[in-house]
């Protein structure tokens, strides 16, 4: 079972902890935040369907895009997380494009598939890779999957994931897209800057969007 830098397994205990403030990570800030930029950069052109947010935490990519038009579904382990979404929601004019579902991943099975399923740095309480097929299994024909993760430790890359054994690789993910069932439209590895509240700090990420065939 992967688990965090400091020994603790990503399950619900691990997650109610973080969001309760008893972990690193802010998450007051976290609860603040703007929607993840490659969500933006890589879905602002598609158009509104109903979209899941694996993993929603406080909610700012379900927002985002119940803001554009899309229905969104935001599930998460843990209950604070998900108090503070829906608080932000009620100050918004799109409360009612977004549902908040609480259950763990690694069993929760949704009643419907999606126009678009997506998951940002979400970690659950089993293998990574595995975590990543459950959630592709979610996309309707035709609709898009976006995974953005924290790039594999062992690259080279440093340290910027919660754990080696929570990251991942473009390549990693992208060779369990069957390509008679995807179209891989985005597999990158990319490094950016963002504020954090002890400064600045450099983050690794992956990104592969890909669109189930019909």
């Amino acid at each position: 079972m992967p688990r965090s830098s400091d020994g603790h397994a990503f399950d619900k205990s691990y997650w109610d902890a973080h969001w309760q403030g008893d972990r690193s990570g802010a998450p007051e800030a976290i609860a603040g935040s703007p929607p993840n930029p490659h969500l933006v950069r890589e879905i602002d052109d598609l158009r509104p369907g109903t979209a899941l947010d694996a993993g929603c935490g406080a909610g700012a990519e379900a927002l985002w895009l119940a803001a554009r038009g899309w229905q969104v579904t935001g599930v998460d382990i843990a209950a604070d997380a998900l108090a503070r979404a829906a608080e932000r929601a009620s100050a918004t004019a799109v409360a009612d494009r977004a549902r908040w579902v609480s259950a763990d991943l690694t069993m929760w099975v949704p009643s419907t598939t999606y126009d678009l399923v997506t998951t940002h740095y979400a970690h659950a309480a089993m293998p990574q890779l595995e975590f990543y097929d459950r959630v592709s299994s979610w996309v309707s024909p035709g609709g898009t999957l976006l995974i953005v993760g924290h790039l594999d430790h062992d690259q080279g890359h440093g340290d910027a994931g919660p754990s080696a054994a929570a990251s991942v690789t473009a390549g990693g993910i992208t060779a369990r897209l069957d390509p008679a069932e995807w179209e891989v439209a985005t597999a990158e590895e990319l490094h950016r800057t963002a504020a954090s509240h002890g400064g600045a700090r450099t983050l690794h990420d992956v990104v592969v969007r890909a669109i189930r065939r019909h």
